[in-house]
């Protein structure tokens, strides 16, 4: 698919933060996009820049501290970086939805979970209190809230952490949004829960071609619920490709080491997974050349002193690794 085609089209985006210690350069000159009914999902370890993306892409980092060196967010004809407070607000919980990762800090303690989801109906498409509150409760029910009835006037507290989950989620759905950033959607739900919520995020896709970018550190999750994958390390997209191909036929060292440790059923009972030696490096004093470098079993000299851009490994498949291609 062309990037003409793209409902967002994330070019370039840089994503620093002045610190004591110097610039932490969290999102380091990403590019993806996402199409109509697609899934992207976007994996890494914790701090490699996957959730700053998500939010940098909504207006949501707080600048300063934060400020974008470079970078283009392309959503309805707009470059997002540059829109005003007040045209993002009319786009976001509307058009642009997210699933923040941690709800206990998203939802607002003070109030009753009834208000901070019918608010959302009331602002965004002029409903009645009365139709915003059946349409609250509606949701409530699809994400798997018991009694939603009687529970929609509790405050967060009342919930337990997988319920607050989706409380979240049934806000960031409430209108039906055409692009929806979902930071760990399912990490606080049963498996059983999580299934229900895939579901409905893939029927949401399905029915109204809404274009997903789903943030996960589950492989699984990743395998079977998104089209297209971005291994983001350090602050760089380091792989991207159609799921299937990445997962068959991984390129770069680190998406290698994440799948290798991935407990597989055919794994003979006993048998110890692999690991990725050492730890994500310093965002604000990265190492020269390739920043996996540190941990990688296939480093060569090159590694060491020079950067490997992204390539073309293969159709609508790129890494960005001096021995993609070579066989390990």
């Amino acid at each position: 698919m062309s990037e003409s085609e793209a409902v967002v089209s994330v070019s370039n985006l840089r994503t620093f933060f002045h610190s004591d210690n110097g610039v932490v350069r969290a999102v380091d000159g990403v590019n993806f996009s996402v199409h109509r009914g697609e899934t992207l999902g976007i994996v890494g370890e914790s701090g490699s820049g996957k959730s700053v993306a998500c939010l940098s892409a909504l207006g949501l980092v707080p600048r300063p501290p934060a400020y974008h060196p470079s970078g283009e967010v392309w959503y309805g004809g707009r470059d997002l970086l540059r829109c005003s407070e007040r045209e993002l607000e009319a786009l976001r919980g509307n058009r642009l939805a997210m699933i923040f990762q941690d709800p206990l800090t998203s939802l607002n303690p003070y109030l009753r979970i009834s208000r901070q989801l019918t608010e959302v109906l009331e602002v965004h498409k002029g409903a009645s209190r009365a139709e915003a509150r059946r349409g609250a409760i509606g949701m409530l029910e699809r994400v798997g809230i018991p009694d939603p009835a009687r529970r929609i006037d509790q405050y967060p507290h009342q919930f337990s952490g997988g319920m607050r989950q989706r409380v979240m989620i049934a806000m960031a759905l409430l209108c039906q949004p055409e692009v929806l950033f979902a930071d760990e959607p399912t990490t606080a739900l049963d498996v059983t829960i999580q299934a229900q919520i895939l579901d409905l995020i893939a029927e949401l896709r399905r029915s109204l071609g809404t274009a997903v970018v789903l943030v996960t550190h589950d492989l699984g999750v990743v395998a079977g619920s998104t089209d297209r994958v971005a291994v983001m390390y350090a602050g760089r997209i380091v792989e991207t490709g159609a799921t299937e191909a990445v997962f068959a036929r991984p390129q770069h060292p680190y998406t290698r080491g994440l799948l290798a440790s991935t407990p597989r059923i055919d794994t003979p009972p006993g048998s110890r997974l692999d690991t990725i030696p050492g730890l994500p490096p310093d965002l604000g004093h990265l190492p020269s050349g390739c920043p996996f470098h540190p941990r990688c079993s296939r480093v060569i000299d090159r590694c060491r002193v020079e950067d490997p851009p992204l390539a073309m490994v293969s159709p609508a498949h790129a890494s960005a690794c001096w021995n993609s291609g070579v066989t390990a």
